[in-house]
Order: C-alpha cells, then sequence, then structure tokens
C-alpha cells in the first residue's frame, strides 16, 4: 500500500513542492467550507425558517377558529397578504402530494422541510422541488387541506455559492502565484543539476550561483569543486608528460643498445621484454590520462564503430560489425570511444574465437556492444573485472601475452567521463562475454 501511494507522488522537486504548498491550503479550504456550509444550511437555514413558522401557526390559528368556512377564507386572505404569503384554501385532497418533494442535493431544502415537520402541527407534505424559488407546505385543517405559498429566500439564503465561487478564484489565484514563484526558485536548482550533469560528461558549461541562500551556497560548493577537479587534472597532465618522457627515454637507450648485439635467442628474449615494457607503460598511461585532453565534438557513431572492426580485421582477428541503430552524430569524444572499443574488442578476441560489434541507441542513451564466444566473465566477478589492476586468471599474465587488467577499467572509466557506465553480461548469440559500452546522450 505504502508502494502504491508513493507511485502516485509526483518525482520532481517542482511537482512535490507544489504538492506540498497546494495540498495544505486546498485541505484548510475544504474544511472551513465544508463546516461554514454545514452551519448556514443547518443554522441560519433552521433560524429563517423558525420566523415563518411563527406566521404559519397564527394563519392555521386563523383558519381553524371561525365555524364558517367563508369567514375563515376571509381571515385568511386578509391575514396573508398581510405576511405576504399565498394561500389557497381549502383544494382538494388529491392535490397533495404523497410525500415530500425536494432535489437529491438540496441541503437548505432538507432543512426547511425537516424544521417545518418539526415545528408546525399538520403537515401533509412539503414541496420545494417543483418551484424552486418558492416553498410550497401542505397544512391539514378541519375545513380541508390548505396550500400556503411561502418566497424560498425567506427560509433559505440563495447566496452560498459566491463563497465557493470566490474560493475557486482565489484558490487558483494563489495557485499561480506559487507556481510563478517556485519556478522562479527552483530554476537555478535546475540549472545547477545540468551543469553537475554536464561536467559528469566532461563538459564545463556556463554558471553562475542564483536564486536562495541555499542555492546559492550549493553552486558556489559546486564551482569550487570543479575548480579543484580541474586543477587536479591539469596537474595529472602534466606530471603524466613528464612520466612519459621519463620512461620512454631509458627505454630507448635500452633498444638502441640490444640492436647492436648479435641475434641470438637471448637478445630476442631481452628485445621481447623491452616490447613488454612499452606496451605495458603505454596502457598504465592510457588509464591514468583517460580522456581528459581531448574535447567533445560530433560524430558519426556507427563510423567509430566501423573503423574499429576494420582496424581489428586488419590486424587478423576474426571482428564483424552487427545491427546498427544509432543517430547520424553524437557528442563523444571520438579517439576515447575508440580506444575503449579497442580494448573490449582486444579482450574478445584474445579469449574467444571471435568476436561482433553492435550500435543501439535510445532516446537518451548510445550503446557499442561487443560479443564474444569465449569462456565469459562468472556474474559474482563482473564488478570485481572492472576494477583497475584485477586479473581473473593467470592467462592475463602479461608475460603470456596478456594484459595487466586495465582494458575493462579503461573502457569503464571512459564510459562513466560520458555520463554513462560499461556493463557486462552474458551473450545470447555468440554464449561469451557480452560488454556494452553505455554513453549517455
Amino acid at each position: 500500500m505504502h508502494w502504491r501511494l508513493k507511485s502516485l507522488l509526483p518525482r520532481g522537486l517542482f511537482g512535490r513542492a507544489i504538492l506540498i504548498l497546494v495540498l495544505p491550503v486546498v485541505v484548510v479550504q475544504l474544511t472551513v467550507s465544508i463546516a461554514f456550509i454545514q452551519r448556514h444550511f443547518e443554522g441560519v437555514t433552521r433560524q429563517m425558517t423558525d420566523g415563518v413558522l411563527i406566521e404559519m401557526r397564527y394563519l392555521l390559528s386563523q383558519a381553524d377558529d371561525p365555524a364558517d368556512l367563508a369567514v375563515a377564507q376571509a381571515r385568511v386572505a386578509e391575514l396573508a397578504g398581510h405576511l405576504d404569503l399565498r394561500v389557497v384554501f381549502p383544494i382538494a385532497a388529491a392535490d397533495v402530494p404523497q410525500a415530500d418533494q425536494r432535489g437529491l442535493i438540496d441541503w437548505s431544502g432538507r432543512e426547511v422541510i425537516a424544521t417545518l415537520r418539526e415545528g408546525l402541527p399538520g403537515v401533509l407534505a412539503v414541496d420545494v422541488l417543483r418551484d424552486k424559488a418558492e416553498v410550497q407546505v401542505y397544512l391539514n385543517t378541519p375545513k380541508g387541506p390548505m396550500l400556503v405559498v411561502v418566497d424560498r429566500r425567506r427560509v433559505s439564503a440563495t447566496n452560498p455559492h459566491q463563497l465557493l465561487v470566490w474560493m475557486v478564484f482565489t484558490s487558483a489565484l494563489m495557485t499561480l502565484i506559487a507556481y510563478l514563484f517556485l519556478r522562479n526558485q527552483l530554476s537555478p536548482i535546475t540549472r545547477l543539476a545540468a551543469a553537475a550533469e554536464a561536467f559528469g560528461k566532461g563538459q564545463v558549461v556556463q554558471y553562475h550561483p542564483r536564486g536562495a541562500t541555499e542555492v546559492r551556497a550549493a553552486g558556489r560548493a559546486f564551482l569550487d569543486m570543479r575548480n579543484r577537479i580541474e586543477r587536479q587534472i591539469e596537474t595529472r597532465t602534466l606530471l603524466l608528460s613528464g612520466v612519459s618522457h621519463d620512461l620512454r627515454t631509458p627505454l630507448t637507450r635500452l633498444k638502441l643498445g640490444l640492436s647492436f648485439l648479435p641475434e641470438d635467442e637471448e637478445a630476442r628474449a631481452l628485445q621481447q621484454d623491452v616490447q613488454d615494457m612499452e606496451r605495458l607503460v603505454a596502457e598504465f598511461l592510457a588509464f591514468v590520462r583517460g580522456d581528459v585532453l581531448e574535447e567533445p565534438e560530433l560524430v558519426d557513431p556507427v563510423a567509430l564503430a566501423q573503423r574499429a572492426v576494420e582496424n581489428a580485421v586488419r590486424s587478423g582477428q576474426a571482428v564483424a560489425l552487427g545491427a546498427i541503430s544509432a543517430p547520424p552524430q553524437a557528442r563523444l569524444r571520438p579517439q576515447a570511444v575508440m580506444r575503449a572499443l579497442d580494448n573490449l574488442i582486444s579482450n574478445a578476441v584474445r579469449y574467444g574465437k571471435r568476436a561482433t560489434v553492435t550500435v543501439q541507441a535510445t532516446a537518451n542513451t548510445l550503446s557499442f556492444i561487443v560479443e564474444d564466444d569465449g569462456p565469459g566473465i562468472p556474474e559474482a566477478r563482473r564488478e570485481e573485472a572492472m576494477e583497475p589492476f584485477k586479473r581473473l586468471d593467470a592467462a592475463r599474465n602479461p608475460n603470456q601475452g596478456g594484459g595487466v587488467g586495465l582494458g575493462l577499467s579503461i573502457a569503464a572509466d571512459i564510459a562513466r567521463s560520458h555520463g554513462g557506465a560499461l556493463r557486462l553480461g552474458d551473450s545470447a548469440t555468440l554464449g561469451g562475454l557480452r560488454a556494452e559500452l553505455q554513453l549517455a546522450l
């Protein structure tokens, strides 16, 4: 029950704020309206009807007092003119309704009938339905039934709807004012969320703190955080350029020295070690560098997938391009996405014999899916496989042609920098691993 009620509530901050503001106002107004209307229809109507009751009692006594019908009719007619009542006396018994007549939602009519029956003896029927502008009261007298017609305005107020109209109008006006105020207050939060989301995708958009004090404080904290991260990235980039030079220079000297050695088994082993060291250094630098040096741009995602597949095919790998369903352009970092695809394809063909690359898109996401026919990764260890430097088996040993456990980590980091994620699963078509590089559009 709690879950169902929660699913009906608005999810956005604007909708919830409107609900918090409007709901109490509506509840209070309904409560006050019900209490006022109840008092109006039950109290005021009863008091007004009691005043007419006194007149009807006196009129009824004048009809009963004389023995002669003509004298009684004359007295009743004279008295009715002074009391502003319309009287028909006597009337045929067949003209008397069998029961009281009122509308279904005529609350004041119900109160008028109850008051008349309670305070006036000899009431045969009360009709407030035939003519809504008047109340027809049928009374029993010794000389026959009497019909007394009273103006409806004398027994019940005729303007309670004005209260409801004013309440609805003022409620609508205050709701509109609250809507405009909330939109003005929540728009800075929306801009802050948009700036944070863009920064999560590696994009820097202009943002100036605005709005309430708390929102401005959050905005300034976000700007300080963004500046610290940008300084950290800049510092790391400068450090990497120096590390890259310091590591590659001795490796180059080693390669040059090995080239002067005789071509024997020992020299070839040393050259292989140097090549492995170069590959490991390149993987380490690629992991630490990520894609911070590249700006997003509009590219064709299908062309990226085709180029990654063509590169793998030229290397002698059994990789094919699968189904394509993608927009013509998407804002991505093409080199970073290519690096992620190359890593996923390399993993696929390293542990399987063949692989396929497909591209899928929804309204908000773009996915590059790489599937292979290898042994896959157990579900319990998929999160572990995406952690840096995690190798799940001995086949990933660098000395045996494997990596250092950074391929999936680099791909996951690139996916996160695009506002997405790397998801691992089972391939339904090839039976091996299914790696989905999901990017936000």
